[in-house]
């Protein structure tokens, strides 16, 4: 398993972590940018991110990245938050995450800056069908997105073939 992140301070944090819980072996921790990987063609059978391309600049270099380092076969997952899908509970949604979260980022880990980027992160991040439709565009095909908890997150698939 290749763990890939450009942040160096995560992938020390992550690597301690997996060495506490005793996972020291058959893993690699590599610092890089998700638009411009450090790896050949067609070296992985799978390409996961969680909760992380709505942070990339540029999520259709992102998404071509993960085409062209994908084996033909391979396949690309996706866990992020996405958009909300019942209209009563949208509303409750925003409501949480403008006034509460920022607030309890505050009072819990002295950053409201952070946690107000959170949530406008996703709001500004594509809905489901519109994302779904940009894997398509990297090349992806047999793609699908299953929303969980009424679309607060979703997770995205693809094949390359």
């Amino acid at each position: 398993m290749v763990v890939c992140d450009i942040n160096q301070s995560m992938l020390q944090v992550g690597e301690a972590r997996a060495a506490r819980l005793g996972h020291t072996s058959g893993i690699s921790w590599v610092e890089g940018d998700a638009q411009a990987l450090p790896f050949p063609d067609n070296s992985f059978d799978v390409y996961t991110v969680a909760f992380g391309i709505r942070n990339v600049v540029r999520v259709e270099e992102a998404l071509a990245e993960a085409y062209r380092v994908l084996r033909p076969g391979g396949r690309f997952m996706c866990l992020e938050f996405s958009k909300v899908t019942v209209p009563v509970v949208e509303d409750l949604y925003d409501f949480y995450s403008f006034q509460i979260i920022p607030p309890m980022g505050k009072v819990l880990a002295g950053d409201w800056d952070s946690y107000q980027y959170l949530v406008e992160s996703i709001r500004r991040f594509p809905a489901q069908e519109e994302f779904a439709r940009m894997v398509r565009g990297a090349g992806f095909a047999f793609v699908e997105h299953e929303d969980l908890s009424l679309g607060v997150a979703a997770i995205h698939s693809g094949y390359k073939l």
